[in-house]
């Protein structure tokens, strides 16, 4: 494929803007940890939640549902579509509580919350094993992505070597500009990386749909190829296929969403919950990310994936005669550069390059942030300088940046490590949730599930009769690990009654699971984190079933009227205008009004 001029001119200049912009913000980020990591908790609520739309816009989204969509149809994107149900949940039930816990880390949270060694070993244990293996998986699938990209677009061999240089060049260019610019930096980019994304994505998918007649000469074609019975269009999975289909579907709705890890809005969501200004840009910054993550974004992906099933029949087999069209994740790429014309192409090649570098940056300095405030100044160095910190946090991204080079060469299937690393977090939301709301959880029920969840998943992943099946993989291990935590909860020792009661005071969580805590302390109770505000009249709860029926009637909405079903796709945006409005209208006053 050759690239213009222009094309490459847009790449460059974009690369030149970062480098910049690291250079620019570098001094601020270099006062202090809180600046490196939290922007000095000082982001607008526009701000903070954009950038949490543009870190989960990693160069690996697009071609991972291109790869469930070829696979599995529309439908299959239920392994990422289920978690509505946790997005909102951390929108009306966690959001506050996180800011009002004023920590720099979710990890942090830890100590705030248990006591004793087993508290420290914990908050020890998660920096480690958060900030490096679970961190430098999910930045291996997205470093694969690009690899894929860039290998496909310059028509490179695709051998170890030619890997290790396209991993080396991508990652050199992201660990510099994060590196100099911290936390201030990756925010800022995040809003020209959505902008281009959205953009470069939406502008392939009218193309492409042009290119092939339309959306009606497109479903035509999809019947042409796969059959009149193809369900690729269906929203819901084919459950005429046999129970396997059932049990998955069941799977993803009545348990993945809050079992994995996460659910509480913990991680990298949480580290821009800490930088936003104040609760009410914290909940508003939430809401934004799970309305623009879920509703704005899928379907220029999925119609460019339909797309890509027509003009390149049989792709993802394996035994096709090209092999391209091995790969089923490709299908993204491939028509991007065959439809693209100059200028787009290099828009649409600067917004995966942008995309990658938001997402590594922010999986850099978000790894960073455990490794440096939870465990080298925890247990290390609790009284060194603010500028030694960033000296320190510098060098960890340093680390956290090779060790995720080299996970990434091992990888071959990004659904695949999405699916994995689903597993390994299974059972461990459950206690994120409880952890806010029953004061007998401690230390060690985390340690145990995360523990149980570990061991478990391993060896699922590994028996023939588990190995592709991920219901059953998950039907074994949230009940094993559920089980294993609240048995140990029981046989330990309950969290001391002053640490429990600081936490209380502090955070003030829901009156109902806190009672014997509560009559500790002469504090009046705030029922914020069930009322959301004392003004409103409607539970946090009741708001969470409403914001769940906006997002899926409005993702819905748009999906069946881009896809020529119009009665249908009215239908779902009249339910997504009246909930969207009860939604709007029983948020408290202050979080619509006050500026």
């Amino acid at each position: 494929m050759n690239i213009s001029i222009i094309d490459w001119a847009i790449v460059a200049s974009y690369i030149l803007f970062a480098l910049g912009l690291g250079v620019y913000f570098s001094k601020r980020a270099g006062k202090n940890i809180d600046e490196f990591f939290i922007s000095g908790r000082n982001l607008p609520w526009w701000l903070a939640g954009t950038s949490m739309v543009a870190t989960t816009f990693a160069a690996d989204t697009p071609l991972a549902v291109t790869g469930i969509v070829v696979n599995d149809g529309i439908a299959g994107n239920w392994l990422w579509w289920n978690a509505v149900l946790s997005g909102m949940l951390a929108t009306f039930l966690f959001a506050r509580l996180w800011r009002r816990s004023e920590i720099i880390t979710d990890v942090e949270f830890t100590e705030l919350r248990y006591s004793g060694p087993s508290a420290s070993f914990l908050r020890g244990f998660r920096a480690l094993y958060i900030g490096l293996p679970i961190n430098c998986i999910t930045m291996g699938w997205v470093i694969l992505a690009m690899q894929k990209i860039v290998v496909l677009t310059f028509d490179l061999q695709d051998d170890a070597t030619t890997k290790i240089l396209v991993v080396l060049g991508c990652l050199l260019i992201a660990g510099i500009y994060c590196t100099l610019s911290g936390f201030w930096g990756v925010v800022m980019t995040d809003i020209v990386q959505f902008g281009m994304a959205m953009v470069g994505s939406i502008a392939l998918a009218i193309i492409a749909i042009n290119k092939v007649g339309g959306i009606g000469v497109l479903k035509e074609k999809l019947v042409d190829v796969y059959g009149a019975e193809h369900g690729i269009l269906n929203f819901t999975p084919d459950f005429s296929a046999g129970e396997m289909a059932i049990i998955t579907f069941g799977v993803y709705l009545g348990i993945q969403w809050w079992a994995s890890n996460g659910v509480d809005g913990s991680g990298y969501i949480a580290q821009r919950m800490f930088s936003a200004k104040n609760e009410r840009h914290t909940l508003l910054a939430t809401l934004w990310f799970n309305i623009a993550h879920y509703t704005l974004r899928p379907w220029p992906w999925i119609l460019v994936a339909l797309v890509a099933m027509v003009v390149y029949p049989g792709l993802g087999n394996p035994e096709h005669v090209n092999p391209a069209l091995h790969d089923a994740e490709l299908g993204y790429p491939m028509l991007m550069l065959d439809y693209l014309p100059v200028g787009l192409l290099g828009l649409m090649l600067t917004a995966f390059l942008a995309a990658f570098m938001s997402t590594i940056d922010t999986h850099l300095n978000w790894g960073a942030s455990y490794l440096v405030n939870d465990f080298y100044k925890r247990f290390f160095k609790p009284e060194a300088s603010p500028g030694h910190y960033v000296a320190i946090s510098r060098l960890f991204v340093i680390l956290i940046m090779l060790i995720a080079g080299v996970t990434s060469l091992f990888m071959n299937s990004i659904e695949g490590a999405w699916k994995f690393l689903i597993a390994l977090n299974a059972g461990i939301g459950l206690v994120q949730i409880l952890r806010w709301y029953w004061w007998r959880i401690n230390a060690w029920s985390e340690i145990s599930a995360m523990v149980a969840a570990l061991v478990v998943s391993i060896v699922v992943f590994t028996l023939p009769q588990t190995k592709d099946e991920f219901a059953l993989q998950m039907l074994i291990i949230v009940p094993i690990s559920t089980i294993v935590w609240i048995v140990v909860t029981f046989l330990t020792e309950p969290v001391s009654t002053e640490t429990l009661t600081n936490f209380y005071n502090k955070v003030r969580p829901s009156r109902s699971g806190w009672k014997l805590i509560a009559a500790e302390t002469k504090e009046a109770p705030d029922t914020n984190s069930l009322n959301l505000q004392t003004d409103s009249k409607i539970p946090a709860l009741v708001n969470w079933v409403i914001g769940v029926v906006f997002i899926y009637s409005f993702l819905f909405s748009i999906g069946k009227l881009l896809l020529g079903f119009t009665g249908t796709g009215l239908i779902f945006l009249f339910i997504a205008i009246i909930s969207g409005s009860i939604m709007y209208y029983n948020l408290p006053r202050k979080e619509r009004n006050n500026n």
